[in-house]
């Protein structure tokens, strides 16, 4: 193992044998509050309580707009419908968009390890929606 380890950097380790790399110290524990007591809540969140909360708004805020997402395919469905012309809407942009909905939901479900989740879910019905447009421009131009 080589270890570079300036005074003022934080320590690089490489490994050509096994077990992963790591970089720098790990963080020290969270202090002590000023009670004394380390049971009683510190008055800042510790890193990892921030994170969780941030990870767990990002993930209501990416669900909830992206199933907006989904009602907002409703108009454009519509207006052709309607009006019986699909010439302003572009197959190949909403089959773009449909296949890249679609390999996003599979990616996502095959790394998550073969088990659907919010993501997988959204991006699914994002897919759908893109099927739908599709069929309907298609249908329109027969």
């Amino acid at each position: 193992m080589i270890s570079i380890s300036p005074a003022s950097t934080p320590r690089l380790a490489f490994s050509s044998r096994r077990g992963p790399a790591t970089t720098g110290p790990q963080r020290p524990p969270a202090p002590i509050p000023p009670s004394g007591r380390a049971d009683h809540a510190p008055d800042i969140p510790a890193d990892g309580d921030v994170r969780s909360l941030y990870l767990k708004v990002l993930t209501w805020a990416f669900t909830l707009f992206n199933s907006v997402r989904m009602l907002a395919y409703l108009p454009t469905t519509w207006a052709i419908v309607v009006s019986g012309d699909s010439s302003q809407h572009s197959l190949w942009t909403w089959c773009t968009w449909l296949g890249a909905n679609l390999t996003m939901a599979a990616w996502l479900y095959e790394h998550n390890g073969r088990r659907a989740n919010k993501a997988v879910t959204v991006n699914a019905g994002n897919a759908t929606m893109c099927l739908v447009t599709v069929a309907v421009i298609v249908f329109h131009r027969l």
